[in-house]
C-alpha cells in the first residue's frame, strides 16, 4: 500500500513550476525567508488536502469491502480525467506574446513581487491537489491498515510530494552558492521543457490509473 501510494506521489511532485518558483524565492532579496514561507506553504496545503482526502473517502465507505466497484471507479474517472488533461494541454496553442501588452497571471504577480507573504500564497496555489496526489490518497484510504501505517503512509506521501520544494531549501541552507548556481542552470531547460515534462507526468499517471481502475474493475486484481 505505502510503495503504491508513494509512486502516485512521486507523479504529483513533477512541476517544473513549483521548481522554478522555488529558484525565483532563492534568488530574491530574503531568500531564506521567502523560501520558507513557500515551503511552509506548500507542506500545508499537502497535509490538509491529505487529511481531508481521507477523511471524505472514509467517510462516504469507499474504503469498506463492498465499495469496490465504486472505489475503482472512482480511480477509473480519475484516469480519465488526466488524460483528458494531457489531451487537452498537448493540442493547447500557446498565445502569441505582446511585448506591448504582456499578460501577467495571479501567480506571476506573486512571483515578481517576492515576499514572505507572497510565497506563502504561491506555495498554497501551486500545491493545490493534484490527480495523482488525490491517487496517492485514495490507495492509503482505502487500504485496510491500521491507524499507525495509515498515519505513516500519508506522512510518506506528504514528504514526498513536497520534495520538489523541501530538498531545494534544504540543499539551499547546506550550500547556499552551489544551489543557486545548479538551480540557475536547471531554470533555461526547464523553462524549454517544463510544459513537456508536466504533460509526460499527467499522461503517465492517467495510463496508470485507467489500467489500475479498469483492472480492479474487472476483478482482475
Amino acid at each position: 500500500m505505502i510503495l503504491q501510494a508513494t509512486g502516485f506521489a512521486l507523479l504529483a511532485t513533477i512541476s517544473p513550476t513549483s521548481l522554478l518558483v522555488m529558484a525565483v524565492f532563492l534568488g530574491s532579496a530574503n531568500p531564506r525567508a521567502t523560501a520558507l514561507f513557500y515551503t511552509a506553504g506548500a507542506v500545508i496545503m499537502t497535509v490538509a488536502m491529505a487529511v481531508v482526502l481521507l477523511i471524505v473517502i472514509r467517510t462516504t465507505g469507499l474504503n469498506q469491502p463492498r465499495q469496490h466497484d465504486p472505489r475503482y471507479g472512482l480511480r477509473l474517472g480519475l484516469g480519465v480525467i488526466a488524460v483528458a488533461g494531457c489531451v487537452y494541454l498537448l493540442k493547447r496553442r500557446r498565445p502569441e506574446p505582446n511585448p506591448e501588452r504582456p499578460k501577467k497571471s495571479f501567480m506571476d504577480r506573486l512571483v515578481a513581487q517576492p515576499s514572505p507573504r507572497t510565497a506563502f500564497i504561491a506555495g498554497l496555489l501551486l500545491f493545490a491537489p493534484s490527480v495523482s496526489f488525490i491517487a496517492a490518497v485514495q490507495v492509503i484510504a482505502t487500504a485496510h491498515a491500521s491507524a499507525a501505517v495509515t498515519a505513516v503512509a500519508v506522512v510518506v506521501v506528504v514528504i514526498v510530494t513536497a520534495l520538489v520544494v523541501w530538498l531545494p531549501l534544504v540543499a539551499y541552507l547546506a550550500a547556499p552558492d552551489a544551489t543557486t548556481r545548479r538551480l540557475r542552470l536547471m531554470n533555461d531547460g526547464l523553462r524549454r521543457h517544463g510544459r513537456a515534462i508536466a504533460v509526460f507526468a499527467l499522461g503517465i499517471a492517467g495510463a496508470v490509473l485507467l489500467v489500475n481502475g479498469a483492472l480492479g474493475l474487472a476483478h482482475v486484481i
